[in-house]
C-alpha cells in the first residue's frame, strides 16, 4: 500500500550528490580584492605584480597576494577598508591603461570551478557598486537610420541612371527632387524593390517624391538600438567586475557594477564614444562663413585642431559638405600605431564592405580634391544648473586632419592627426562596438561596501533564524514527520543555493527575501500533507493508507497552490529587473524545488522509515 519506486530513490540521491556538489563553493568565503584588467597594448604580467606591490607598500596598504589569476592581477586584502585604499591607490597610480574595479575573490579550490561549480555572486545591493539608469535618445537613432536611407536612395538612383538634382531629409522624412519628371514612375520602383522600408507619403505627381520609413521599421529601429547598445555595454564593462545589465521598459537600460566605487570612470568607460567621420572640402572662404554666419546651403563650419606649436584656444575654419562619405557605423578596427616616415602617432583603418566601396567611389571620382577627417568624441558630465546636478554630455567635433587625395583606395588605409591617447581610445571603443544610439545617464546611485556587509549579515541571520523557528516547530508539533519535514526542508535549501550557483544568479537582499518566502510555501506545503494525514487516520484509515491518501491527495492541491505564484515569479523574473528581477528568479527556484521536496522526497523518506512494516498501529504525527 505504501510504495516508492526504487527509481526515484536514485534520483533523490543524485539530486543530492549534484545539489551537495554545486553548493559547495558557497561554503568557501571569498576575499575582498581588487581586480586590475590590461586595456589595449599593455600586458598583465610579472612586472606589474611587481609594480603593484610596490605601490601598495609605498602607501602603506596591507595586502594578502597579489598574483595573477585568469587574464586578470588580483590583489587580495584583509577587509573592505583596506580594499578600498588599495582601489584609489592602485587606479592612480596605473592610469587609464588598467581598469581598476573592487572585486570579491573565490577562495574555493580551481578543481571545483574547472567542473563548472561556481559560488552565488553578490548583487549590487550586497557587495556595494554603482547603479546607473540610461535613457537611449530613440529620435537620435532614427534620424541617424534615416540619413543612412538618404545615401542609400542618391545611391540606387546614381547606380541606375535616374538623374536627381537633390536627395535630403527633412522634418517630414525623405525628399527627393528628379531633374525629370519622367522619371517618377521609374524611381519609385527601384525604390519599392530595393528600398522596401520606404514608402511614399501621398502622391502629387511631378518630379517630387516625398519618402517616409515605415512604422514597422521605426519600431525595429528603436528596438535594435535598445539591444545594439545593450551588447555594446556589455563589451565595454566586461573588465570592471561581473556587471549586470537588463533593458527596462522601450526606451531605458540599467548599468549595475557591483565592486566598483568609481562613478566617473564608469560613466565614461559606458557613455563615452569617439569615432571618425570621413567628409569632403567645399571650396569657399571659411573665414567669410565663419564671421558672417552665412553658411552655403550644403555646408558645414568645422574647426581645425590647432597644429604642434600653434596656441590651443586657435580655431582655423573648414567648410565640409554635410554629406557624410563614411561614417562611423561603417568602422570595423582602428589599430593604433607610428608612423615610420614622421614619427608621429598614425591609426590603420578597416572599414566593412559598404564603407569600403562607398571610399572607393569618392575617391574614384574626385582624385585631386580634398577631403578631411572629423574626429568626434562624446563624454557623460555631471553639472550642477540652478544648484542640482544634472547629466548631459559634453560633445567635441573638429577636423584632425584634410588633405588631397592622391589616389583611389577603399576598405583599408592610414590616418594621422589622432594622438596618441585619442587613438588609443578610439581602437578600444570600435572593438567594443558602437552605441546605436546615444544615452543619457536618467539616474544614478552609488552603494558602499559597507552598507552591503551589513545587508548580508542581516539577510542570513533572516534566513537562517526563519529555519530555526520552522524546524523547531515542526519537531514539537509532528514529531517523527518534523524530522522527515525538516529533512526534506534542508534539501530545499540546499537545491535553491545549488540551481542559483549553476544559473549563476546573482544574491540580492530581496534573494534572501524570496529564500525565506520559500521556506515559508515548503512549510505550507508539509503542513497541507502532514494535516491530511491527520485527518485520514481520524476517518478510520489505518496509517500505511493514511500516508498514502495523504500525499495523493494533498500533492493536487499544493500543486495548485503553488502554480499562481509561480506565475508571479515568471512575470517578475521576466520584465522586472534589478532586486525584482532577482526576488522573481529566487521565487521561480523555490517554488519547484518545494513542490519537489515536500511531495516526493518527503514521501521517499516516509516509505523508507514505515513502507516495510505491515501492522504499524500509531504514527507519531
Amino acid at each position: 500500500m505504501l510504495e516508492f519506486p526504487r527509481w526515484k530513490y536514485f534520483l533523490i540521491a543524485l539530486v543530492l550528490l549534484a545539489s551537495a556538489f554545486y553548493a559547495l563553493p558557497n561554503v568557501f568565503p571569498t576575499d575582498p580584492a581588487v581586480q586590475v584588467a590590461a586595456g589595449r597594448g599593455v600586458v598583465v604580467d610579472d612586472a606589474l605584480a611587481t609594480r603593484v606591490r610596490g605601490e601598495l607598500e609605498k602607501a602603506k596598504v596591507a595586502y594578502a597576494s597579489v598574483a595573477k589569476e585568469g587574464d586578470d592581477l588580483i590583489v587580495r586584502v584583509a577587509d573592505a577598508d583596506a580594499q578600498t585604499r588599495a582601489s584609489e591607490t592602485l587606479g592612480l597610480a596605473l592610469g587609464e591603461d588598467y581598469t581598476v574595479a573592487l572585486k570579491r575573490a573565490a577562495t574555493a579550490p580551481e578543481w571545483l570551478a574547472a567542473m563548472g561549480a561556481k559560488p552565488m555572486t553578490l548583487g549590487l545591493d550586497l557587495q556595494g557598486g554603482v547603479h546607473f539608469l540610461l535613457e537611449v535618445d530613440q529620435a537620435a537613432a532614427r534620424e541617424k537610420r534615416e540619413d543612412g536611407y538618404v545615401e542609400e536612395v542618391r545611391v540606387l538612383l546614381r547606380d541606375n541612371d535616374v538623374s536627381y538634382k537633390t536627395v535630403v531629409r527633412d522634418a517630414d522624412g525623405m525628399l527627393v527632387t528628379l531633374a525629370k519628371a519622367e522619371d517618377r514612375a521609374r524611381a519609385l520602383n527601384l525604390i519599392a524593390q530595393s528600398l522596401p522600408q520606404l514608402v511614399v507619403a501621398g502622391d502629387s505627381g511631378g518630379e517630387i517624391l516625398r519618402l517616409t520609413v515605415s512604422p514597422q521599421e521605426l519600431q525595429k529601429i528603436a528596438n535594435d538600438a535598445i539591444e545594439q547598445n545593450i551588447t555594446t555595454l556589455r563589451n565595454r564593462v566586461a573588465a570592471l567586475g561581473e556587471p549586470v545589465i537588463q533593458r527596462q521598459g522601450t526606451s531605458r537600460i540599467i548599468v549595475e557594477l557591483p565592486g566598483v566605487q568609481d562613478p566617473a570612470g564608469a560613466k565614461e568607460k559606458i557613455g563615452g564614444t569617439a569615432t571618425l567621420e570621413w567628409r569632403a572640402v567645399v571650396e569657399g572662404n571659411p573665414l567669410t562663413a565663419m564671421e558672417s554666419g552665412v553658411v552655403p546651403p550644403d555646408a558645414r563650419l568645422y574647426f581645425r585642431r590647432p597644429e604642434p606649436g600653434q596656441p590651443a584656444d586657435q580655431r582655423i575654419p573648414i567648410l565640409l559638405s554635410k554629406r557624410v562619405i563614411v561614417s562611423g557605423d561603417q568602422l570595423v578596427d582602428a589599430i593604433p600605431g607610428i608612423d615610420p616616415q614622421t614619427g608621429s602617432p598614425d591609426v590603420s583603418i578597416k572599414l566593412d564592405s559598404a564603407g569600403g566601396k562607398r571610399m572607393r567611389d569618392h575617391t574614384l571620382d574626385n582624385v585631386g580634391k580634398r577631403m578631411a577627417i572629423v574626429y568626434i568624441e562624446s563624454r557623460p558630465v555631471t553639472r550642477i544648473i540652478d544648484g542640482k546636478p544634472v547629466n548631459t554630455t559634453d560633445v567635441t567635433e573638429e577636423v584632425i586632419n584634410d588633405a588631397t587625395i592622391q589616389g583611389v583606395f577603399g576598405s583599408n588605409f592610414h590616418t594621422t592627426g589622432l594622438e596618441a591617447e585619442e587613438s588609443k581610445r578610439l581602437s578600444q571603443q570600435i572593438k567594443s562596438g558602437a552605441l546605436a544610439a546615444p544615452m543619457v545617464f536618467a539616474e544614478e546611485r552609488v552603494i558602499g561596501p559597507s552598507l552591503g556587509a551589513e545587508n548580508v549579515r542581516r539577510g542570513m541571520f533572516a534566513v537562517l533564524a526563519s529555519f530555526g523557528f520552522v524546524m523547531v516547530f515542526f519537531l514539537v508539533y509532528y514529531k517523527m514527520f518534523g524530522i522527515i519535514t525538516n529533512l526534506a526542508l534542508l534539501l530545499n535549501l540546499l537545491l535553491v543555493v545549488a540551481f542559483m550557483s549553476i544559473f549563476g544568479a546573482d544574491m540580492t537582499l530581496p534573494g534572501f527575501a524570496g529564500i525565506a518566502l520559500t521556506v515559508g510555501m515548503s512549510v505550507d506545503a508539509n503542513v497541507l500533507i502532514n494535516e491530511r494525514i491527520r485527518e485520514e487516520l481520524r476517518l478510520g484509515l489505518t496509517p500505511l493508507a493514511s500516508i498514502a491518501a495523504g500525499y495523493d491527495k494533498a500533492s493536487g492541491t499544493i500543486a495548485d497552490a503553488n502554480v499562481t505564484a509561480l506565475l508571479g515569479g515568471m512575470a517578475m523574473a521576466a520584465f522586472g529587473s534589478g532586486p525584482i528581477r532577482g526576488f522573481g528568479i529566487t521565487l521561480i527556484i523555490g517554488i519547484l524545488t518545494s513542490m519537489y521536496t515536500a511531495v516526493e522526497v518527503s514521501r521517499g523518506i516516509a516509505t523508507l522509515i514505515y513502507g516495510r512494516r505491515r501492522k504499524l498501529a500509531s504514527l507519531s504525527i
